[in-house]
C-alpha cells in the first residue's frame, strides 16, 4: 500500500509539468515584451486596476499563468500581474544578470571572449546547452554561461 501511495505521489510530482489551460504550453514559461509599452493589471480583464506600465521592449518575462486572452507574467525581480496577451511575444530574450558578462566565440571559457555585456542588458536567446547560451545584443554575439542570465532555466536545452 505504501508503495502504491509512492507511485502516486512520483506520478503527480511528473505531471506537475503543468500546463496552460488556453495554451497547452507549459507553465511557467518565458517570453519577451513586444511592445515597448504595457500595462500590468490587478487581474485578467480591462476593469481591473493598472498596477504598473512595463516600459521595455524585448524585456524577458515568465508566463505564470493564464486565464482567456491574459497571461500573469513575472519580470526577474517577480514584480508581475496580468497583461493581455497581444504585447507579449514567443520571442525569447535574456537579461544578463552579472555585471561586465564575457560573451565567448565558442562555450569554453578558454576561447577568446567576443564582447562584455552590462548588467541589465537585453539580449536576443538562441540556442542553449547543458551550460552555455548563444546570445546577441548590440551587434554583438557569443556564448554566455547559463548561470549569468535570466530568462532560461537551468536545465533547458535550445536548439
Amino acid at each position: 500500500m505504501a508503495f502504491l501511495c509512492g507511485l502516486l505521489l512520483a506520478g503527480s510530482a511528473l505531471a506537475d509539468g503543468k500546463r496552460g489551460p488556453v495554451t497547452n504550453l507549459p507553465l511557467p514559461r518565458y517570453v519577451s515584451m513586444k511592445t515597448g509599452e504595457g500595462n500590468v493589471r490587478r487581474g485578467p480583464s480591462l476593469t481591473h486596476r493598472i498596477d504598473w506600465v512595463f516600459k521595455r521592449r524585448d524585456m524577458p518575462l515568465q508566463i505564470t499563468a493564464e486565464h482567456g486572452h491574459w497571461r500573469r507574467v513575472e519580470d526577474r525581480d517577480g514584480a508581475g500581474g496580468w497583461v493581455h496577451y497581444a504585447l507579449l511575444s514567443g520571442a525569447r530574450t535574456v537579461l544578463i544578470e552579472q555585471d561586465m558578462t564575457q560573451v565567448y566565440a565558442r562555450p569554453d571559457p578558454q576561447s577568446t571572449v567576443s564582447a562584455a555585456f552590462e548588467l541589465g542588458v537585453v539580449a536576443r536567446l538562441g540556442e542553449c546547452g547543458a551550460d552555455w547560451c548563444w546570445i546577441s545584443a548590440g551587434g554583438y554575439r557569443g556564448w554566455a554561461h547559463k548561470s549569468r542570465l535570466w530568462g532560461v532555466t537551468p536545465d533547458e536545452l535550445r536548439d
